[in-house]
């Protein structure tokens, strides 16, 4: 899988791509992830990406052209271009369930007030948000999508039940509660069902422990 990022402070994706299971994950060749910095689809001496809105508003838009041109280098056959931004989807587990499978991803990270409306009505595929809360631009969200989508590709894991078993993995469920030793810490003991070597009756008691969100 490859991931272009599109965004204004490329430098704020220098550490977490570069740890854990991401990085384990570039390592093995089992996606790429390519940082790009929008000025550089730029051509004044300023490198400008951002201008005043017409009619009159706060703040500065992102302009269309260097939005253009980035994708326009990127973008490939199959390519799915996603907006990161306020009015998007609220981005779940079966959304990046549907991300992982595609081959090539083109992320662009919002700042500012927003983005030229012919962005969305002509260069991307979709639209996703992180949640209802305001943060300073798109870089952060992107991250959390990416680090959610790797994880999902086959092989990263390399145990597909970490998968099939994981908070969110079933709509409307997050997970059963877990316990390690010791199995009694100051009286609060592990439920005795979790010691028994039942397998089925521990699978089943998984089952119906599994916590509504």
């Amino acid at each position: 899988m490859i991931i272009d990022i599109i965004t204004l402070f490329p430098n704020m994706f220098s550490g977490p791509f570069e740890e854990s299971i991401i990085s384990r994950a570039k390592n093995k060749g089992l996606v790429e992830i390519n940082i790009h910095y929008l000025r550089n689809w730029t051509t004044d001496k300023h490198h400008t990406v951002d201008d005043k809105p017409f009619g009159g508003g706060a703040g500065m838009v992102l302009m269309v052209e260097p939005i253009y041109k980035a994708i326009k280098e990127l973008k490939k056959k199959n390519t799915k271009v996603y907006l990161v931004c306020p009015q998007g989807s609220t981005f779940n587990q079966q959304i990046a369930q549907h991300m992982s499978q595609e081959k090539h991803i083109i992320l662009i990270s919002g700042h500012y007030e927003g983005f030229d409306e012919r962005i969305r009505e002509h260069l991307v595929d979709d639209e996703i948000s992180i949640g209802d809360y305001v943060l300073t631009g798109g870089e952060l969200p992107s991250m959390v999508i990416v680090d959610t989508i790797v994880r999902l590709i086959p092989g990263v894991l390399g145990d597909n039940e970490s998968l099939s078993g994981e908070t969110h993995s079933r709509k409307g469920l997050v997970k059963h509660p877990v316990y390690t030793r010791p199995e009694n810490f100051k009286g609060w003991k592990v439920p005795n069902i979790l010691l028994s070597g039942d397998h089925a009756k521990i699978s089943e008691w998984k089952k119906e422990n599994n916590r509504p969100r």
